[in-house]
């Protein structure tokens, strides 16, 4: 029995050596989640020594901010139902069915930056099944992650505005009209038009032409303030600006703090036909989606109708879909349908 249990020992040591020196940055936690193995590659990552929390449960000092599991306390805890919360940009059980893995960006305390790890947390159990440790190994794959994140904003940007781009748009709508018919809140959409655009190009050159699409841009993004809301180039000079939980009246509010906005920069025009000054014209439309609806086009439809509204009554102002009739009949125009639909109303091309 006493050769047996050296042997154990000397194998439990060399285990230990063995794990001190891995290349890969690991740690060890007891069932009550106190670090018994913080290894050199580990204090490299963290810059935390492992003097600083052998015996404690501070591990996710090394990590986080403000106190939180680490992957491996999961593990020895077994809660796989905690992980999309505090692993929501990948969680998975482990290949074999036992632990976890995930990628997660974390706060780095000690290095001051953030870096994105790939974590494997696996438990380790004696002879009768009991939990003796949970291993967790990390590795760092900021570069990967930040050159994934470089490519997919490459995708999903317009290259002269920096908004995003049509097919961001295209995506954006569709969730949170999908959103929006699970919630029956109401969703907004503004269709944001560059008047005369076409003249002061002529007038002023191509290169002021992209630098005032810039301009209206910049103004066009600070209103879309919320994680939600999404500011895109919709094509040519046209501008959309999708914001979710927003009524009528507010996206009307915000659409002519755009358009007095852009009025405020005097963005010199004077091209025959146009004004002094660069305008916008804005249609606006809101609507909480049915059970029934199918997709947006309806939404899309009438801020179509809105902007076109706004062209024909004389640009430079916001027509509410709401509104359109009610301007058209003003006018005493009697081409306009029962249904709203407004003859005429140009096509739209993608950008």
């Amino acid at each position: 029995m006493a050769k047996s249990s050296k042997t154990i020992d000397v194998a439990h040591s060399y285990a230990v050596r063995l794990m001190q020196h891995l290349v890969v940055p690991t740690f060890v936690i007891d069932p009550k989640r106190r670090v018994v193995i913080w290894n050199r590659a580990c204090e490299r990552l963290t810059g935390v020594a492992a003097s600083e929390v052998i015996g404690t449960n501070k591990h996710w000092q090394a990590f986080y901010e403000t106190k939180r599991p680490c992957l491996a306390d999961l593990v020895a805890l077994d809660r796989p139902e905690q992980l999309p919360e505090f692993y929501s940009e990948y969680a998975a059980r482990g290949h074999n069915g036992l632990g976890f893995s995930a990628e997660n960006w974390c706060v780095m305390p000690k290095l001051g930056s953030q870096l994105y790890l790939a974590i494997d947390a696996g438990p380790i159990h004696d002879e009768a099944g009991n939990l003796i440790a949970v291993v967790e190994t990390l590795r760092d794959l900021t570069d990967q992650k930040r050159a994934e994140m470089a490519l997919k904003e490459l995708a999903t940007k317009d290259g002269l505005t920096g908004l995003s781009n049509r097919r961001s748009f295209d995506q954006m709508l569709l969730t949170e009209w999908a959103r929006a018919q699970r919630t029956q809140k109401p969703m907004a959409l503004l269709f944001v038009d560059v008047d005369h655009f076409k003249l002061f190009n002529d007038q002023h050159g191509h290169q002021s032409g992209d630098e005032c699409l810039r301009a209206v841009a910049a103004v066009v993004s600070r209103h879309a303030v919320r994680p939600l809301d999404l500011a895109s180039r919709y094509g040519g000079e046209e501008f959309a600006l999708i914001l979710p939980d927003t009524s009528s009246d507010g996206a009307c509010t915000i659409a002519e703090e755009i358009r007095g906005a852009v009025m405020a920069l005097r963005i010199v025009h004077g091209a025959d036909g146009a004004g002094d000054h660069v305008t916008l014209s804005v249609g606006v439309a809101s609507d909480i989606p049915g059970e029934t609806d199918g997709g947006p086009d309806r939404l899309l439809g009438a801020a179509d109708q809105a902007l076109y509204a706004a062209k024909r009554l004389g640009r430079n102002r916001v027509i509410c879909a709401d509104g359109v009739l009610a301007e058209f009949a003003g006018l005493g125009r009697d081409s306009v349908t029962v249904s709203g639909q407004v003859p005429g109303s140009p096509s739209r091309k993608s950008a």
